[in-house]
């Protein structure tokens, strides 16, 4: 069985990461929650529940990845895959078997699990988040022929291609500079459809106009970055 870890990221998800964290698959060898400057008991909560918890104070979700990253690094044994997922309990982490089966049984390099209405609950997305997704997709289509139908944070991928990525943003951008990248440097990837619900809580990004606008605006930097890049 290969070596699993995965990595949360999460600021101020109290009532929500010990839900998460119980829910993953006991086939995952690590649970890596990176709290991002929360000022609640998310930290506590996660290390209750069994997580390795780490600390980062620069806020943002690309940060908290990236701190990720460095404690997987300095293991002594490296992991094969890599599965991020939010520590809002939107997403159904029982489902992470079925994200990191085409990695095992095909090789394939990348897993997005896509959001699709039909496995949505009724406003577990919002207006913005539908319609940047919709953008974001069509224009990676349009731009590079790609058949991402979603910019979705639950995903998996093998360590060693992410590794290759050499990931860098800070902020909301993460998601889809690991999948332009991954086209890039033109990686095999599939979506799986996957469960999706109301999250607890408020969104940090999502939930108020000005975070909906910066990472829209950040979404869109990189697509157009890559688009004139040589």
């Amino acid at each position: 069985m290969p070596i699993i870890k995965v990595i949360i990221p999460a600021y101020n998800e109290e009532n929500s990461i010990a839900n998460v964290i119980n829910d993953i698959p006991k086939i995952v060898d690590e649970v890596i929650v990176i709290n991002n400057n929360s000022n609640d008991d998310t930290a506590k909560n996660a290390k209750n529940a069994g997580a390795t918890v780490l600390t980062e104070t620069s806020k943002g979700y690309g940060y908290a990845c990236l701190k990720g990253m460095e404690y997987i690094s300095n293991l002594s044994t490296k992991p094969d895959i890599i599965v991020f997922l939010d520590g809002d309990y939107s997403d159904y982490p029982e489902e992470l078997s079925k994200l990191i089966k085409p990695i095992i049984d095909d090789d394939i390099d990348l897993v997005i699990g896509a959001r699709i209405k039909a496995s949505r609950e009724n406003n577990s997305m919002t207006p913005q988040q539908i319609f940047g997704n919709w953008l974001a997709t069509f224009l990676m289509k349009i731009l590079y022929n790609a058949r991402f139908t979603d910019l979705g944070p639950f995903r998996a991928i093998k360590y060693e291609k992410l590794l290759a990525l050499h990931m860098r943003d800070k902020t909301y951008g993460w998601t889809i500079e690991m999948q332009l990248k991954a086209l890039k440097q033109k990686l095999s990837y599939i979506e799986i459809p996957v469960k999706y619900r109301q999250r607890i809580g408020v969104s940090k990004v999502s939930g108020t106009i000005k975070g909906s606008i910066f990472a829209g605006l950040v979404i869109l930097g990189w697509i157009f970055k890559y688009s004139i890049k040589k």
